[in-house]
């Protein structure tokens, strides 16, 4: 079964509207057979050409007790959640289990601000306990010129990652 997960903050995207660009990243989080599966950590962001993040699309972990394991997401972690005085309302949510989920960004950076054109990096990173870890990660620029679709194909913890850029 195909479990679609949207993310979207009403108020932030009233702020790009004259920027009508769209990015769809689609990620697979594939079904294991193992003795001990455990949801997944997930974290989805974008960076400027200078490795600093603009903004967090999504962040699947387990809450309560266990936000000190949100570490474990190393990548995004250092970029990112170190920084955080506390949980990213509009984008934090429980971990899932096995599906294709679809994000959606329209440009905003983490107050809510149209990004200026550049180079972007898309950053998918995934991680289990009694797993492995993987990060998948891909340019793009934005605004588009173009529709575009890159693909990316995960090794162990992600399936199938795509990025569809719309002007």
């Amino acid at each position: 079964m195909s479990m679609k997960y949207f993310v979207a903050a009403p108020l932030l995207l009233a702020a790009v509207s004259s920027q009508a660009a769209d990015l769809r990243v689609e990620f697979v989080v594939p079904a294991m057979k193992v003795a001990e599966y455990h949801r997944p950590y997930v974290a989805v962001w974008i960076e400027n050409d200078q490795r600093q993040a603009v903004n967090t699309l999504a962040v699947w972990h387990e809450q309560g007790k266990k936000d000190k394991w949100l570490k474990d997401l190393s990548q995004w972690w250092r970029r990112v959640g170190r920084d955080l005085d506390g949980p990213i309302d509009g984008v934090s949510g429980a971990t899932r289990l096995p599906g294709t989920y679809q994000l959606q960004w329209q440009g905003i950076d983490q107050q809510g601000q149209a990004l200026p054109a550049g180079q972007y990096t898309l950053s998918v990173e995934v991680v289990r306990e009694v797993g492995d870890r993987e990060l998948q990660r891909v340019s793009f620029d934005w605004p588009p010129a173009e529709a575009h679709t890159e693909q990316l194909q995960g090794k162990t913890e992600l399936g199938q990652v795509t990025l569809q850029l719309t002007p």
